[in-house]
């Protein structure tokens, strides 16, 4: 059975997350995606793979996701970023880590790189979808929608077989914090995988990521009838397969 633990940030916030402690000098860290918690195939997946080679592992669920502290529709884009930067900074410390964002994850995941840039020694993006809340949600709702967005602060919409609580604030702040026109220096492995079959985000943004990227040793993965989850057997045997090649090349 594992075992979360909870991390008490302020008074009012407490947010749930899973270790493996390890004294190796390095770290996975998954960051799951809009509305995910850490109980799912990816993240339990990953700590196993973590534990069986004696690496340190970390994943964590932000504000008013899963069990942690706090209500859904009042998070957004900057208060996740900075619930992930203060839960790296407690627990994983000093020691080096590799970074695996899904969908929304790999928006936070980028973020991270503002605080954290010479401790990531990889990165590697799950159906990654940077600005995904301007691009892929605000851009297309048709004006009615938007009017009724506006008027009413929060509306419900279907993307993907997914329903999303979407807020003005959280597409404010959405715009906020571009990353895809910015440029990251880092002599590392990134490696972005999509399933060919994403209803979510199409895998052009898996593109966009890579050409964030200066220096790195860039690397585009397509599953085969992969959906945006990639969390069935064949899609989680090569994701690990992924993450073994970065943690070789650091070795």
């Amino acid at each position: 059975m594992k075992k979360f633990k909870y991390l008490k940030i302020s008074n009012t916030k407490k947010l749930r997350y899973i270790v493996n402690y390890f004294r190796k000098n390095l770290y996975i860290i998954f960051l799951p995606g809009f509305m995910s918690d850490i109980e799912g195939e990816k993240p339990q997946t990953l700590l196993k793979f973590a534990k069986k080679n004696k690496l340190g592992f970390l994943s964590l669920e932000y504000s008013g996701h899963g069990k942690s502290s706090g209500i859904f529709t009042k998070g957004n884009i900057s208060i996740w970023s900075k619930d992930t930067k203060s839960v790296i900074r407690k627990i994983v410390k000093k020691n080096n880590f590799i970074l695996i964002g899904s969908s929304m994850g790999a928006w936070i995941a980028l973020n991270q790189f503002s605080y954290f840039r010479s401790k990531i020694k990889g990165f590697v993006g799950i159906g990654s979808a940077p600005e995904f809340l301007t691009r892929l949600m605000w851009n297309k709702f048709p004006n009615k929608t938007k009017r009724e967005l506006f008027k009413t602060g929060k509306i419900l919409i279907k993307n993907g077989g997914y329903e999303y609580p979407i807020t003005t604030q959280l597409i404010k702040d959405g715009r906020k914090n571009k990353v895809l026109n910015k440029k990251i220096s880092a002599n590392i492995r990134v490696t972005m995988i999509h399933g060919q079959r994403d209803e979510v985000v199409p895998t052009i943004y898996s593109n966009y990521v890579l050409n964030i990227f200066r220096k790195a040793k860039k690397k585009k993965v397509i599953i085969k009838n992969g959906d945006h989850s990639l969390s069935n057997k064949r899609s989680l045997k090569r994701i690990i397969k992924e993450l073994e090649i970065i943690i070789k090349d650091i070795f």
